[in-house]
């Protein structure tokens, strides 16, 4: 499928409403909170859409959501798209004046927000330029409504008296329809906007054609709506092929609120990123047979490396396959990718038929196979630019191919292994080591539940590996354990890449969406 295969008038609402004719009754979502239908949902969209035009949101215009997974989360996306504007998609972790930033760099009027986050905005209520009016999502009668303007009214009163009927806007496929921003790591973060025509092109050269997703299937995600990963994961791609979703308010980083919801709800995949799968692994009751996990055919990682020895382990316990992929919000979703019949733990995979990738020289010569190098990717689905960064979009999009910021390697079977991002990669004694090899091989060991490497100076000014390392349950820091890991290190691996330093650390600094912070551990 190519972008020339969509009407150059489109609109990604169809996604949604092409399931109206053949399963209008079907469940397309269910949640804690509310279940709903394909016609339902197609209803509530109308209704928040014409809302929305009643407000004097055009084709083009920003409107963000700042809301916890649910129904009107979704309702919200497709009615901003439905009506033309473009739906930001706001991280609910960020601090109060990252969503300032935010909402003065995509110039939202309208605000769609849930009771619960209101409290975030009141330290930079003065600071919003352009918000006008505040929809808010839950809480009830007795809950204050706070915001940047006068201008608040609850959702379903917003929506009670629209006509359940609306025309979609006449989209280009080429229109802009989503606004997301990557997590920030470092420097402000940087607004990633999307076409129409991006969201079904990844639906089926990925969902479809490399996953195999179906009419049956009912997905699951920890991944949060507002990331990439969770909008095409549990919303999108199951309703592009007429599939129904499962969304959950609760914070994933709790393992129990995970499992109850797999064990509740019944789903067919589930996504989630290493992290989760590791974390699950060291649940008691999890491991206790406590939860029913019968229903899901197939997992799905992405957002960091996912270690061999976490896949063996997830195997081993469940049975079941992860299938581990590489992707970014610049591409939208996932661009190299295992199959479920073509699997190579601790690899990313092959690249999605239909994307282009390459691994080159900081000379943008290409490297020889086995070595590593900058990781270049070229699709129908890359974003144009950063939104307000024109210097680093200009380091960034380098015409055709996007410079993903990762380095890697291609085996000589054509899997792509993960090597670490580029600010992350040593050079020990004049040889390059990726910190994820080192930190596959301490993942290996009982012990360790997760790590981090990077490098750090020696009494001589030379880089060598250190390691951060957050022990299992029943395990205690101690020097006889450090020691015990630093020789595992040196039975598994080249003397030169085992940790000259390790210290144990209750926990991690990681970005909203599980990556693990290795610059904060350096300045450390």
């Amino acid at each position: 499928m190519r972008a020339s295969d969509l009407p150059l008038q489109y609109n990604a609402v169809q996604i949604l409403e092409h399931n109206l004719a053949a399963r209008a009754d079907q469940v397309a979502l269910y949640s804690p909170e509310r279940e709903l239908t394909f016609r339902q949902t197609s209803d509530e969209v109308n209704r928040v859409g014409n809302a929305l035009k009643r407000l004097d949101v055009h084709i083009g215009e920003s409107v963000a959501i700042l809301n916890l997974d649910n129904a009107e989360w979704a309702a919200a996306y497709f009615a901003i798209m439905k009506i033309g504007a473009v739906a930001v998609g706001m991280n609910t972790l960020l601090k109060p004046h990252e969503h300032a930033y935010i909402l003065n760099d995509s110039r939202a009027r309208v605000l769609i927000v849930h009771a619960a986050l209101l409290p975030a905005l009141d330290p930079v209520r003065e600071q919003l330029l352009f918000v006008k009016h505040v929809i808010v999502v839950g809480g009830d009668s007795s809950t204050p409504l706070r915001s940047a303007q006068n201008d608040t009214v609850r959702y379903e009163d917003w929506i009670a008296n629209e006509s359940a009927t609306l025309e979609a806007a006449p989209t280009h496929r080429d229109d802009f329809c989503a606004l997301n921003y990557s997590s920030g790591t470092t420097g402000e973060p940087k607004g990633i906007l999307h076409a129409h025509k991006d969201l079904p092109l990844t639906a089926q050269l990925w969902a479809v054609n490399v996953l195999g997703l179906r009419e049956k299937d009912r997905t699951f995600a920890t991944a949060k709506l507002f990331f990439t990963f969770g909008t095409g994961g549990n919303l999108v791609f199951p309703w592009y092929v007429g599939a129904s979703c499962i969304l959950m308010a609760a914070p994933p980083r709790i393992p129990a609120n995970v499992l109850q919801t797999i064990d509740r709800f019944k789903p067919t995949i589930h996504f989630n990123a290493p992290t989760g799968y590791a974390a699950i692994l060291a649940d008691q009751d999890f491991l206790d047979g406590k939860y029913d996990l019968s229903s899901i055919r197939l997992c799905v990682s992405a957002g960091e490396s996912l270690p061999a020895p976490v896949w063996h382990a997830w195997k081993e316990k469940t049975g079941l396959d992860i299938i581990d992929g590489i992707g970014c919000t610049e591409i939208w979703h996932i661009f190299i990718s295992n199959r479920p019949d073509d699997i190579r733990p601790g690899s990313s995979g092959k690249p999605v038929p239909g994307m282009d990738v390459k691994i080159v020289d900081d000379n943008m010569n290409p490297v020889a196979q086995g070595e590593v190098g900058n990781l270049l990717v070229k699709s129908e689905t890359t974003a144009l630019f950063y939104l307000h960064q024109a210097e680093k979009s200009r380091r960034t999009f380098l015409g055709e191919w996007l410079l993903t910021g990762d380095k890697y390697m291609m085996d000589a079977d054509g899997y792509f292994w993960h090597a670490g991002r580029s600010d992350d990669m040593l050079k020990v004694g004049g040889i390059f080591v990726s910190p994820v090899e080192v930190e596959s091989t301490l993942l290996s060991h009982p012990a360790v539940l997760e790590c981090a490497v990077v490098g750090l100076p020696d009494a001589s000014n030379l880089i060598k590996p250190k390691a951060f390392v957050v022990l299992k349950q029943g395990y205690d820091a101690s020097d006889a354990l450090k020691q015990e890991l630093v020789v595992y290190c040196k039975e598994k691996m080249a003397e030169y890449k085992r940790p000259r330093w390790l210290d144990f650390v209750n926990e991690l600094p990681k970005t909203a969406t599980g990556k693990i912070q290795r610059f904060k551990l350096r300045a450390q």
